[in-house]
């Protein structure tokens, strides 16, 4: 990981065929966020500093986020745009047709095209995968992946396709580490993001292990369990339409968890799935 010159936000290499290209390892995700609503909070997010963001076709907000790209003082080729194919345009054929309908919105091409969920009953994903090489090839975009991929999905691809995605981006968070997972990642120069990074708050916000490190950090519990997730190398997206809060969770490089901070953490693994299961999920 490198600092960048701009931004106190280190970044990762993706793997980019031959080549690689760096992303913020802190992005802001625009997911259940209303199309309306996302064109102000990704302007808010480019303010406080964000040079990350996340969006997928079925969030039906990528127009929003378009808005506010071309709307920012922010140059375009300094922000790094991610973006989804959802379950029903899965195919090559249509993977490659759902690209262009989401770079219309977006007002041009993502920076780094994921499928969204791997839906393994109906046995697409490696052609979509096929479709996302081709338009990696023809400079479409600059490096791709997957969400919610198992390792039996990863390396599946790998076999049939000869490389493994860049990234997988998955539910991660203290309620749900996910070691095995993310150590095959490490093993094979794929890069880990966390969805759902602060387990949609609540309960593990106000967890007592995770408030006494915030309070002995002097952080909030957010940034605690952000950082958590930087220093584990995760490439972490965070969610919010509040300016305070957006600026909040983008300020997390200003301290460090210690290694008792880590191990405390790291013991509220508890297996704990907020989301769909990847196995199982096939709509």
């Amino acid at each position: 990981m490198t600092e960048t010159a701009t931004t106190p936000v280190p970044t990762v290499s993706l793997r980019a065929g031959a080549a690689s290209v760096e992303m913020p390892q802190l992005g802001f995700g625009v997911w259940q966020v209303p199309d309306d609503e996302a064109t102000p909070a990704v302007k808010a997010a480019l303010d406080a500093g964000y040079r990350s963001i996340d969006s997928a076709a079925i969030y039906g907000n990528e127009a929003g986020v378009g808005r506010a790209l071309a709307e920012s003082d922010v140059a375009r080729e300094d922000i790094f745009v991610t973006t989804k194919v959802w379950n029903a345009d899965q195919g090559y054929d249509a993977t490659l047709k759902a690209f262009d309908v989401s770079a219309d919105k977006l007002g041009g091409d993502p920076d780094l095209y994921l499928i969204h969920w791997p839906r393994p009953a109906k046995d697409e994903y490696v052609d979509t995968y096929r479709a996302l090489i081709k338009l990696r090839e023809d400079g479409r975009v600059k490096a791709v992946g997957v969400c919610n991929f198992n390792i039996d999905h990863l390396q599946r691809v790998h076999d049939e396709l000869g490389e493994f995605p860049a990234i997988n981006q998955i539910e991660l968070h203290p309620l749900l580490q996910q070691a095995e997972l993310r150590d095959f990642h490490s093993a094979n120069g794929i890069h880990t993001e966390a969805w759902s990074p602060l387990a949609q708050g609540g309960e593990l916000l106000a967890d007592p292990v995770v408030a006494k490190i915030a309070e002995k950090a002097g952080r909030t519990p957010a940034q605690v369990i952000l950082r958590w997730h930087v220093q584990l190398g995760n490439v972490v997206i965070p969610k919010s339409v509040t300016p305070s809060r957006i600026a909040e969770n983008f300020d997390v490089f200003g301290f460090t968890l210690d290694d008792e901070d880590l191990a405390a953490i790291a013991g509220l693994d508890a297996g704990t799935r907020l989301g769909l299961d990847p196995a199982a999920f096939n709509d």
